[in-house]
C-alpha cells in the first residue's frame, strides 16, 4: 500500500440539481482529488427533511462515465437495501464502467426513515451487523461466479466504529476502514482494529485507514495522519452547489507531504 495520503470528497446527494453535482464531480477530478464518494440514503440527512435527494448506485454509474481517473464509491452502501448477490453484480458492473475504479463501501445501516418509508425491516443494530457479516462472503462468492468477472479484486471499505462487531468485520473483510471523530478517537479505534487483525491472523497494514475531516480546516491533517489516517474525506453539500474549491488547500497539504 502506498504511503501517499489520499484526499476524498463525499458529495452529499441532497438539496441541489444533478447538473450542479455533475459539474462539481468533474471539477474535483480536475483539481486532483483522489476519490469521489456519495452516500446511500433516500432522504436528506441534514437541512429540510423532504428536500431534493438522489439515489446512490444509479449515480455511481454516472460518476463512472463522467470521470476518468478518480476512484469512486459510496460512503457507504447500506447492506440492508439490496440482496447481497444483486449488490455484487451492481458493483461488478460499475467496476467495468469505471475501468476498475470502484471501491465497494458498505455498512450495516442506521437511518430509520429510509427503512420505514421504503419498506425494509429495521431490526436492531445487532441484527443489521449480523446481516452485514453474512453478506460479505456472499458478495465475494458472487464475484467469482459472474461473467465477466470484476476487472480486479474490488476493494471493500467498511464504515463504522463499533469495537466488538464492526471493527472485527472490518478486520476480516476490509481493504479500507472508515471511521469518525478527531485524532484521539481515530488513534484509539485504529488500535482496536489492529488488535482484531492480530487475533484473526491478518496484517493490519493491509487495511487503509480513512477518516472524515472539515473541508475548511487542513490544519487538522497532520494530527490525523499521526493518528493513523491514510485517507481523508471532505464533505460537500448541494446547498453550496457542491463547491469543491476549499479542497485546494487540502490538496496542497497532501502534495507538500511528498
Amino acid at each position: 500500500m502506498s504511503d501517499r495520503i489520499r484526499i476524498a470528497i463525499q458529495f452529499h446527494p441532497q438539496h441541489g440539481a444533478w447538473s450542479d453535482l455533475r459539474a462539481a464531480v468533474v471539477r474535483a477530478e480536475e483539481l486532483g482529488v483522489d476519490i469521489v464518494y456519495n452516500w446511500d440514503h433516500f432522504f436528506p440527512l441534514s437541512g429540510p427533511a423532504d428536500g431534493e435527494h438522489f439515489e446512490c448506485w444509479t449515480m455511481l454509474g454516472a460518476f463512472a462515465e463522467i470521470t476518468e481517473r478518480v476512484d469512486i464509491g459510496a460512503l457507504v452502501t447500506c447492506n440492508s437495501y439490496r440482496n447481497p448477490d444483486l449488490l455484487a453484480d451492481m458493483a461488478r458492473t460499475v467496476d467495468h464502467i469505471s475501468k476498475g475504479r470502484l471501491i465497494l463501501g458498505i455498512g450495516a445501516g442506521w437511518f430509520d426513515r429510509d427503512y420505514e418509508e421504503y419498506g425494509y425491516e429495521f431490526g436492531t443494530a445487532g441484527s443489521r451487523l449480523a446481516a452485514l457479516a453474512d453478506a460479505l462472503p456472499r458478495i465475494n462468492a458472487r464475484w467469482k461466479k459472474l461473467n465477466p468477472p470484476p476487472t480486479r479484486q474490488i476493494p471493500i471499505l467498511i464504515g463504522g466504529g463499533g469495537e466488538r462487531k464492526t471493527l472485527r468485520i472490518a478486520a476480516e473483510h476490509a481493504q479500507v476502514w472508515h471511521g469518525f471523530g478527531d485524532a484521539n478517537q481515530l488513534r484509539h479505534k485504529n488500535g482496536v482494529l489492529d488488535r482484531w487483525c492480530y487475533e484473526i491472523g491478518r496484517d493490519p497494514k493491509e487495511i487503509e485507514r480513512s477518516v472524515g475531516a472539515n473541508l475548511r480546516d487542513p490544519s487538522a491533517g497532520d494530527d490525523l495522519v499521526a493518528a493513523g489516517a491514510q485517507q481523508i474525506t471532505l464533505g460537500v453539500d448541494g446547498r453550496t452547489k457542491w463547491d469543491v474549491s476549499p479542497a485546494v488547500d487540502w490538496l496542497a497539504w497532501r502534495d507538500s507531504r511528498g
